[in-house]
Formats: structure tokens, sequence, C-alpha cells
């Protein structure tokens, strides 16, 4: 026969452990804690370079331009079939690799370059003189949402080819997410 107080203390861990297993396993919005569906939206801080995930409830409050806190990242993904660019101007941005993604940082008025690495992200500050260039040759890149859209290029299998690569406007947490999908699949040199 167990005494109340055995019976009090085992029933208060009971409560516990069962708080435990039922706990919420899903990744939860950064502003308000409400917890997200695996498709869920992000949020860009500029000044920190931070993604931070939102539900849509926090997101709408957001947008992707201007002078806010966070930018809302945009969903829209948009492939560019005329994009041009030469091998030589692809040379003068000085990606060592044929993949990357290019940004507008709202915080240091430039462009920014990525590419994937073993490391992750690897930042890049190509010449503004090449990237204008482009630009030139290519107007929709003007319509580029600072921080939360970026090209991605991708010039691996094509770049020896006559069309020179796929080019797409994506949102960045697309970017970073080919990013980590690469480094978790890197195999060396």
């Amino acid at each position: 026969m167990t005494s109340p107080m055995a019976e009090a203390q085992f029933g208060s861990f009971n409560a516990l452990r069962s708080l435990v297993r039922q706990r919420d396993r899903r990744e939860r919005c950064e502003l308000c804690g409400a917890g997200l569906h695996p498709e869920h939206q992000h949020l860009f801080e500029p000044r920190a370079r931070k993604l931070m995930c939102s539900c849509d409830a926090c997101a709408v409050l957001f947008h992707a331009h201007g002078e806010t806190k966070y930018k809302r990242v945009p969903r829209r993904i948009r492939g560019m079939r005329d994009f041009r660019i030469t091998s030589a101007q692809w040379d003068d941005l000085m990606i060592p690799i044929g993949m990357a993604f290019f940004v507008k940082s709202s915080v240091e008025a430039r462009i920014l370059a990525f590419y994937p690495g073993p490391a992750g992200a690897t930042e890049s500050a190509p010449s503004l003189t090449a990237w204008e260039e482009i630009v030139e040759q290519n107007p929709i890149l003007n319509g580029i949402d600072a921080d939360v859209e970026a090209l991605l290029a991708n010039r691996i299998e094509r770049a020896r080819t006559a069309d020179g690569g796929e080019y797409y406007l994506v949102p960045i947490d697309k970017c970073y997410e080919l990013v980590g999908l690469i480094r978790s699949h890197w195999r060396g040199f």
C-alpha cells in the first residue's frame, strides 16, 4: 500500500510526463510564437541579415518594400528564358563556381553575391561596373525587391552550351534553402 504523499508525487510526475509527450514540435513564428506549418512564410531583417519564420497573421503586417525593420519575403518564382550574360561578364563577377545568387542590399546600397560551399553561403562583392552592364542587358533586374528577392544563376551544367545557363528571380529564403541542400550533400572536392 502506498502513502497519500507517494501517490501525489507519482501523479505529479505523470502530469509532467504527459506535458512533455504532448509538446508541439512544430517550428514557431518568431514574432508571436504560434505553431507553423511546414510551408510557412518568412520575414527578413536587413540590418542583421536574418531570416525569420513567420505565421501568415504576422507576415501580412509587413511588405517587401521600404524602410522597415522586417520585410516579408515574397513567394513568387520567375524563370527568365531571355536572360543574357556572356562568359566574360560572368568572369567579371568573380564568382569561382557556376552557381550563385545576387541580392540588392538596402543597408549596404550595393549588390551582394553568394555561392554555395561546404560551410554554407559564401559572400562575394561583385564589381559594380560588371553588375551594371548585366542590368543594362536585362532591365528586369531593376525591379528586384531589395533584400528579399534574388537573381539565381545556374551555369554549372550549361555554361558550355549556347544558352549559357538557367536564371530565375526567386525569394531569398529559397536561395538559402538551396545552399543548405547543397551543403547537406557535399562530398568534397
